[in-house]
């Protein structure tokens, strides 16, 4: 996959159904590249189902405490770390590869929530100390938009914030990602210390080759405020 780490399919946001999610999960797999789901809500039923699907892992939105992200993680985890039930979907080849699959999904399978409100920051002590959580990826519209900045990718004060998260979480070897806004960004975001940056979405990266497109030909795009 052009030799990027990861990627994030987005159910959240958008139209996408499991049927597409499938598709994507399936393109992606049999690369070197990570394939993570970002689920619509913290809910049993759809993390079970995109991990059956075969994502690498899941992405949980809207994290408010520790105990939302204790229950994501438990979806997440098989029997006796978590309540994850066993299917013979694409995840274990049908049955053919249920045994290889199973001894090592509880260690290898990603949950990581998005620090992405107010509430996540204040109770963030706590969410770093979740058993087996191995990364968090920040949020920082949604986050500004917590704080009163509606409208802002990162509000005053945000970005401080989320710094001071992203340290934290090191102390404890915890990884830290988010997206970035443009090549500049991302290369000041891993000088930062984040961990998994993310180059921008599909839409965003067609949009900032167009733009570059219409600049060489002595045109002007329309301002881009997204990633």
């Amino acid at each position: 996959m052009m030799g990027t780490d990861w990627i994030c399919v987005d159910m959240e946001h958008g139209h996408l159904d499991l049927k597409e999610v499938m598709e994507h999960v399936r393109t992606v797999r049999g690369s070197d590249t990570a394939v993570l789901v970002r689920v619509p809500s913290i809910e049993q039923g759809i993390v079970k189902r995109v991990l059956d699907l075969g994502a690498h892992g899941v992405v949980l939105p809207l994290v408010r405490s520790r105990e939302d992200l204790e229950a994501g993680m438990s979806y997440g985890r098989y029997p006796t770390e978590g309540v994850r039930g066993i299917g013979g979907e694409r995840s274990v080849k049908w049955g053919m590869g249920m045994q290889d699959y199973l001894k090592d999904a509880n260690e290898e399978t990603l949950i990581i929530p998005l620090i992405e409100t107010k509430d996540a920051v204040d109770d963030i002590e706590q969410i770093l100390q979740v058993p087996g959580l191995e990364a968090i990826f920040f949020g920082p519209a949604d986050l500004s938009a917590s704080y009163g900045y509606l409208g802002d990718w990162e509000g005053p004060g945000i970005a401080e914030i989320i710094l001071n998260v992203r340290a934290a979480a090191a102390k404890l070897g915890i990884a830290s990602g988010l997206m970035s806004m443009n090549a500049e960004d991302a290369k000041l975001r891993q000088e930062q210390g984040f961990n998994m940056v993310g180059l921008g979405s599909d839409i965003g990266l067609m949009i900032r080759s167009m733009e570059s497109a219409m600049r060489a030909v002595g045109r002007e795009p329309k301002p881009h405020l997204w990633f």
